[in-house]
């Protein structure tokens, strides 16, 4: 396909094949949630939701109210778990048929109080374990399940801190263990066995003896796994992909860009590319730290990063106006590989991409 824009182009195959190989790793009676928050990691959450509905997918879930309600609008009926709402969202949560994550007592209060004459709504408690972010904490096991007032959580989970860092697998373990005593108090509390899950992408492959009824997949369905020993397995989804706008011949002395951030040395040839901060790609790529790929050559970044357009040095690269220009792919450069020329992470750099930035679906 001829580009003529900046794109960013979906990969459905490379889904597919990302969530079979979770699938593979997972017992065939636990289910699995495949997160598609903040824009599905920066692609599409309807397309993706769309295509792992149609792969039988058990949960998806999303970190806000508003994201939810974006997926149910295009018809996806899977069961969206919000894992981060907030006092007023319940009314758009019940109306959209959405499974709140329930994480403090006044997040209970709320949720409560939008209930009326609803019986068995589905919600879900969570539990902090150690990474200190939201949850119930042990120790208010027996003022919670008083408030809960005969409502049965569809499940009860925790989050893991450090699970692709094996130096930190104790850590990890405390908090699995941690986990397991609180869901045996909460069960006890509540008369009833209780459905829990606590693993994610890393837990899962690190941690496979701890699955319990449910296991969450977030980065791994877009292509990276925390740790080099899965990336011949798994196959980036995103490929951002732009073109040449502009060519020019600079002398020595010549500046290049905002605040003079680059002043040539000597002649030189530059090429102008229509994606920017803007678009996801941050000043910290600038100065020559991030690299892009032409012809199979790479190109520095020269001078600060613009808004809408960055600047780069094709000095001694064939190329001409119109040219393709890969940021990131699936076969050369992979996003975490560019992330790491910016000292951030694949998240970072994926969850950054602007929804201005055309999407197309290659399979």
């Amino acid at each position: 396909m001829a580009i003529k824009e900046t794109i960013l182009e979906i990969n459905l195959s490379n889904l597919k094949n990302n969530l079979a190989f979770i699938k593979s790793k997972v017992d065939k009676r636990t289910l699995v949630m495949a997160v598609v928050k903040a824009f599905a990691y920066g692609s599409d959450s309807i397309i993706i939701s769309k295509e792992l509905e149609k792969e039988k997918i058990d949960y998806l879930a999303v970190a806000y109210t508003n994201e939810g309600i974006r997926i149910r609008e295009a018809g996806i009926k899977t069961p969206i778990l919000v894992l981060h709402p907030q006092v007023n969202d319940f009314e758009k949560i019940i109306q959209f048929n959405l499974e709140p994550s329930i994480y403090s007592f006044r997040i209970l209060n709320a949720f409560m109080s939008k209930l009326n004459l609803i019986e068995n709504y589905p919600f879900q408690i969570k539990f902090n374990t150690g990474l200190n972010r939201l949850g119930f904490s042990k120790n208010e096991i027996d003022k919670l399940t008083g408030l809960l007032n005969g409502l049965r959580p569809n499940f009860i989970f925790s989050h893991l801190g450090a699970s692709e860092d094996i130096s930190e697998k104790n850590f990890t373990k405390q908090q699995i263990e941690t986990f397991s005593v609180i869901a045996d108090v909460f069960q006890k509390k509540i008369g009833y066995k209780i459905k829990k899950h606590i693993l994610n992408t890393s837990g899962i492959l690190n941690f496979p003896n701890s699955q319990f009824d449910m296991v969450r997949s977030g980065i791994a369905l877009y292509g990276y796994g925390n740790d080099l020993k899965y990336k011949s397995k798994l196959k980036p989804l995103l490929s951002l992909k732009t073109i040449i706008s502009q060519i020019h011949k600079i002398k020595k002395g010549d500046s290049v860009g905002y605040n003079m951030g680059f002043v040539s040395k000597k002649k030189m040839v530059i090429g102008t590319l229509p994606i920017g901060h803007a678009d996801g790609i941050g000043r910290q790529y600038g100065k020559g730290r991030g690299k892009v790929l032409i012809n199979g050559k790479q190109a520095p970044i020269i001078g600060n990063v613009c808004m809408d357009m960055l600047m780069i040095d094709v000095s001694n690269i064939n190329c001409r106006e119109g040219d393709l220009v890969t940021i990131f792919d699936d076969k050369n450069i992979f996003a975490d590989e560019f992330a790491e020329l910016g000292e951030t992470i694949s998240y970072e750099i994926l969850t950054s991409l602007s929804q201005r930035i055309k999407r197309v679906i290659v399979s």
